[in-house]
């Protein structure tokens, strides 16, 4: 339903004007860089739908005129058809799986209409926000309630799964970001340091010998059980022991030439390192020494998972993670691109090159540079004067949505707005990340500056909604004085 504009002041009187400005300020110098970075100084208009830019001016104006309609909409709507939405996005998503579904680069991740191309994981990303905020709205939810966090662990978790099935990492690592409104919304923080210890143990892994590896989770346990419970010299002889024991039983295998399993000297450490937990637990705490022990075998577990799905990725996923952390490097294959990027936002220098002066980018020496490498060009043309700007630029809009949440007197409408803003600040930290060498080449667009007609809808929708809801709460708010 069309809602009325009989209310005090109009339609637009409650707008955001400043959010508004930011978005066109991101899409005006967007367009700009993808003009930059494909036209080869031909006289083609602007206009030209057979050149990207052209295309990309299409799909600005389709994305503004769909955009005016939602702001037109009832914000009650976007409460009502959240769940929809989701499952509606779901379907598209189980779709890539079917003959209608169109492989790229590897991933099965786009459905082929015509000489269009649509990419239901980005839609997905609207989908799943509006279906958060819905769930974590209800009068019943509780961050605290563990059946509450496992519900929404799945809404969040399919999507994500589904995505990954699709072979396109970049797009599901971006359902990271609704931890950053989780922890606005009250989440357990012990929740984000065993993310990030789990995070730390992927890394690691790559790194550090098994048995090694070991030795340091029995040291970081039992730092953790110590620094909880305060019994230092139990502690350090449980922690001796333990280590002892288990350096004892590896080069015992190693003199007797035994092939054995990880899961085999799992068994073997616990079995060797139980005296030492009972008599510690003898004494006191037998909870958390057993917790603690839950967490050193959950960490070796998981230590040996890493390696079953990194042999699942593609060579060039893994390839690139190698190079990231420094293990191999090959710059004429996978470490070309980022090469290639760091090569031409480097020579940019403080001011740039000049708009459509770009060398690098003029001469294709850096692969997609419409797409996923865009910033190349920004830093190429407009230097770190111009880099500097496109960052203040995104800053100031995410803290605006943040704003915009805040401003909400409905949990739906924080919890959306938290939502969005965690999605851009994602695709701006992996994106550029990427570019410079700080992130894996994983392959997802820069909000408004990459060429893409479904990321750019995904994202102007995604937008569209949080103004509304917040245009909504602040109509809401001037009626009511």
């Amino acid at each position: 339903m069309i809602r009325s504009n009989d209310r005090r002041g109009g339609i637009t009187s409650n707008i955001d004007w400043v959010a508004v400005l930011l978005y066109f300020a991101l899409i005006t110098f967007g367009w700009v860089n993808i003009y930059a970075a494909t036209n080869r100084g031909s006289a083609d208009s602007a206009f030209a739908i057979t050149e990207r830019y052209g295309m990309q001016l299409i799909w600005i104006g389709g994305s503004l005129l769909i955009g005016v309609v939602m702001m037109l909409l009832d914000y009650k709507y976007y409460h009502i058809l959240a769940y929809p939405a989701y499952i509606f996005a779901l379907l598209l998503i189980i779709i890539t799986f079917t003959p209608l579904g169109h492989e790229s680069n590897g991933a099965h991740a786009w459905i082929k209409i015509g000489p269009l191309l649509i990419q239901p994981a980005e839609f997905m990303k609207i989908g799943a926000a509006l279906a958060v905020a819905r769930f974590m709205s209800a009068y019943t939810f509780s961050t605290q309630k563990l059946s509450d966090v496992v519900k929404l662990a799945a809404i969040i978790g399919v999507p994500m799964l589904a995505i990954l099935l699709q072979n396109d990492t970049g797009s599901a690592l971006v359902y990271c970001s609704f931890l950053f409104m989780l922890f606005r919304e009250g989440l357990n923080v012990w929740i984000y340091v065993v993310i990030g210890f789990v995070v730390a143990l992927f890394i690691l892994s790559f790194w550090i010998e098994p048995t090694v590896m070991v030795v340091l989770l029995i040291v970081v346990c039992t730092a953790l059980q110590t620094l909880q419970n305060r019994n230092i010299r139990a502690s350090l002889r449980y922690l001796a022991g333990v280590t002892l024991g288990t350096i004892a039983l590896h080069y015992l295998f190693v003199a007797l030439k035994t092939d054995v399993s990880m899961f085999w000297t799992i068994l073997i450490v616990l079995g060797a390192s139980l005296p030492f937990v009972v008599v510690y637990a003898y004494r006191k705490h037998l909870g958390s020494v057993f917790m603690y022990l839950l967490l050193f075998v959950f960490s070796i577990g998981f230590s040996q998972v890493t390696d079953v799905v990194f042999e699942k990725m593609q060579p060039h996923q893994k390839h690139r993670i190698l190079d990231l952390l420094g293990i191999e490097s090959d710059a004429s294959k996978w470490g070309y691109n980022v090469i290639q990027s760091k090569i031409a936002i480097g020579s940019g220098g403080f001011a740039g090159k000049g708009f459509m002066n770009g060398t690098q980018t003029k001469f294709n020496f850096v692969p997609e540079q419409e797409t996923d490498f865009i910033f190349c060009t920004v830093g190429e043309e407009w230097g770190f004067l111009g880099t500097m700007f496109v960052l203040v630029l995104f800053a100031m809009f995410i803290l605006r949505l943040m704003q915009m949440g805040e401003r909400q007197q409905e949990s739906f409408g924080r919890v959306y707005c938290y939502s969005v803003a965690g999605i851009f600040m994602m695709h701006v930290f992996i994106n550029i990340g990427m570019t410079i060498g700080l992130m894996p080449v994983i392959g997802i667009p820069l909000p408004f500056f990459s060429y893409g007609g479904s990321s750019f809808l995904a994202f102007s929708l995604l937008f569209f909604i949080a103004l509304r809801l917040d245009e909504a709460n602040r109509e809401l708010n001037s009626f009511s004085i």
